[in-house]
């Protein structure tokens, strides 16, 4: 997680909510729980939590870009997820 930022309850839930049973999702969600959630603005935040309200399956493709989120915050938020990732 971001250093040195306490989360909230609310941002607790939010966090064990993002483990999923997808390795394929964990592989992109997890670094960006542990890096760079806690320190994102409020309305990345609200994406986050309803990015995860979707489905694995449905993430899955979001993430591999064959299906795109009808939600532009969700669709904006995982574009930048990807990019996280792939600048490592």
């Amino acid at each position: 997680m971001s250093d040195h930022i306490e989360p909230t309850l609310e941002q607790r839930r939010i966090i064990y909510q993002a483990r999923r049973g997808l390795k394929e999702l964990d592989y992109y969600i997890d670094p960006y729980v542990k890096e760079h959630y806690l320190s994102a603005p409020d309305d990345e935040q609200a994406a986050f939590v309803r990015l995860l309200e979707h489905e694995d399956p449905d993430l899955l493709l979001f993430f591999l870009g064959q299906e795109c989120s009808d939600d532009e915050g969700v669709a904006r938020l995982i574009e930048r997820i990807k990019q996280l990732k792939y600048a490592n």
